[in-house]
């Protein structure tokens, strides 16, 4: 089974090419390289909730600090976490890929 990326899950259409980048940008999560294969996704695909800028119900999100919470209800989250199980790698692992 081929593991969905946010933008694919979450119907955004803010991917490259995607059917919104024109309106509302090109999402953080779906060009960050240092992510890329993280938890089985394209780019921070599978990892969104640790970069700063993504879009939540319409709105820009701030940094992790800021947006965290909200991230660990998100169904998202909470699938890529289950789909995972013990691979799931802690958001502290994640930030310092994103510091490299």
């Amino acid at each position: 089974m081929r593991k969905l990326n946010c933008w694919e899950f979450k119907k955004c259409g803010r991917e490259p090419g995607g059917e919104r980048e024109e309106i509302n940008g090109i999402c953080p999560a779906a060009v960050e390289k240092r992510l890329d294969g993280v938890h089985g996704g394209k780019n921070a695909g599978r990892a969104c909730w640790v970069v700063a800028g993504t879009l939540c119900n319409g709105e820009v999100q701030g940094t992790f600090a800021r947006k965290y919470s909200a991230c660990e209800k998100c169904d998202f989250y909470q699938l890529v976490k289950k789909e995972e199980d013990s691979k799931f790698l802690l958001s502290v692992l994640l930030l310092r890929k994103l510091k490299e």
